[in-house]
């Protein structure tokens, strides 16, 4: 399935969007940690950007290699559902607050999170990221946004079989133990609160455009009952 349909004369520019992508969330989320911390003594911060950053680059270079189409996909940010733009908005500060909260507890030594359970959760959170690159390979329709892309179908298979959303199950997962690696509990309160809240607003909507616009899916709908939990949700 390499770069199915993907023009190679684009492979440069498709390059230059993801590298310039990946530069500029690095800068972000850097200035989102130590700035608030005073110091660039926040080891936490230094192993989250690792954790981060390090396998987002091999799945950078990863799908380019094997998969450009996917990766053009992963790259679109512009939503044409008015309920998602105002999910980015809100999970977007949710996740610049959650930075910033763990720079300050740097700062002030709010909270102590125990070094074995940092280490736990950041090994929990990169194997999240793969889980998510993983769901996208099973499912290469998984665009960044809610759309249905020309020769859409159903995926019923793998992951999928179990839940009808795993790259929101992962993805939560993720964002979760984010405040862990970086050694705030207090940090922990915020997408711990407006997480689930967000992905039932985002699913709900989601769910809705497919349900009326892909063949195939209300049937899905009744063949994997459960959205996001098996047994709960």
């Amino acid at each position: 399935m390499k770069g199915i349909g993907y023009p190679p004369e684009m492979m440069p520019q498709l390059i230059k969007q993801a590298v310039l992508r990946y530069i500029l969330a690095l800068l972000l989320v850097s200035l989102l940690l130590f700035l608030p911390a005073g110091s660039l003594k926040f080891w936490n911060a230094w192993m989250f950007i690792g954790a981060l950053f390090l396998p987002a680059l091999f799945a950078l270079i990863y799908l380019f290699k094997t998969d450009p189409d996917l990766l053009q996909n992963r790259l679109k940010t512009k939503e044409k559902e008015k309920i998602q733009r105002i999910f980015n908005i809100l999970y977007m500060i949710a996740f610049i607050m959650t930075l910033i909260i763990t720079g300050l507890d740097f700062k002030y030594h709010w909270s102590v999170v125990p070094v074995w359970l940092v280490i736990v959760a950041a090994g929990i959170m990169i194997c999240s990221y793969f889980m998510i690159v993983l769901v996208m390979k099973q499912n290469r329709y998984a665009s960044r946004v809610v759309e249905i892309q020309i020769g859409q179908k159903v995926i019923d298979d793998g992951l999928y079989s179990v839940v009808r959303h795993p790259m929101y199950l992962f993805a939560s997962i993720f964002f979760l133990s984010i405040p862990l690696v970086l050694g705030s509990l207090y940090a922990l309160i915020l997408p711990a609160i407006i997480v689930p809240f967000l992905l039932i607003i985002r699913i709900t909507n989601e769910e809705k455009v497919l349900k009326n616009n892909l063949d195939g899916y209300e049937k899905y709908m009744k063949k994997v009952k459960y959205r996001l939990l098996p047994f709960i949700w």
